[in-house]
């Protein structure tokens, strides 16, 4: 997964319909800008672009069990903080979760949980940039921008595959 940044220009609009509902998607003809839940779709999207069949493909991909990490151009702004935040998040493992303190900690900032979550809701790419792995120090499931039960969803679809996973014995 690549991380640049340059101007935006010719921006499109796609979707995938997940099982969760709609999942715009903002792109370039070389890379993803955004990935974001919606309750309406607009009306100039595009439905046929070769870069959106492979945003598509890889989110079938992962809704299907069958991907465990995303392999597409990312571009996203966002300040220091943010950008340090989101690519904390970049290295959370499928199937695992992090406290917002646990982010905070490794940032450096004991005390920064607000602006942790602050920069989780700020996430341009959800799904890709998986702000839905950060949890409550408590274990709950506090702040997703998709709702809660998007978050509550998507952890234990990554819990039930890499269970799966799991107890598929590697050969010898």
């Amino acid at each position: 997964m690549k991380v640049n940044k340059q101007e935006k220009r010719d921006l499109y609009f796609g979707y995938y319909f997940s099982p969760l509902g709609p999942i715009e998607i903002v792109f370039s003809d070389e890379a993803l800008y955004g990935l974001t839940f919606v309750n309406r779709l607009k009306d100039m999207a595009l439905f046929s672009h070769p870069f959106l069949f492979e945003v598509q493909r890889q989110l079938m991909e992962y809704f299907s069990g069958q991907r465990k990490k995303f392999e597409l151009p990312l571009i996203y702004e966002g300040t220091q903080f943010q950008l340090a935040v989101w690519s904390t998040l970049l290295g959370i493992p499928y199937g695992e979760t992090v406290t917002y303190k646990d982010v905070a900690l490794s940032l450096g900032r004991s005390r920064g949980f607000r602006a942790i979550g602050a920069a989780n809701r700020a996430n341009p790419i959800s799904i890709i940039i998986p702000c839905h792995r950060v949890i409550g120090t408590d274990g709950c499931l506090v702040g997703y921008g998709g709702g809660i039960w998007r978050k509550r969803w998507l952890l234990a679809h990554e819990k039930k595959h890499l269970t799966f996973l799991s107890q598929i014995k590697k050969p010898v």
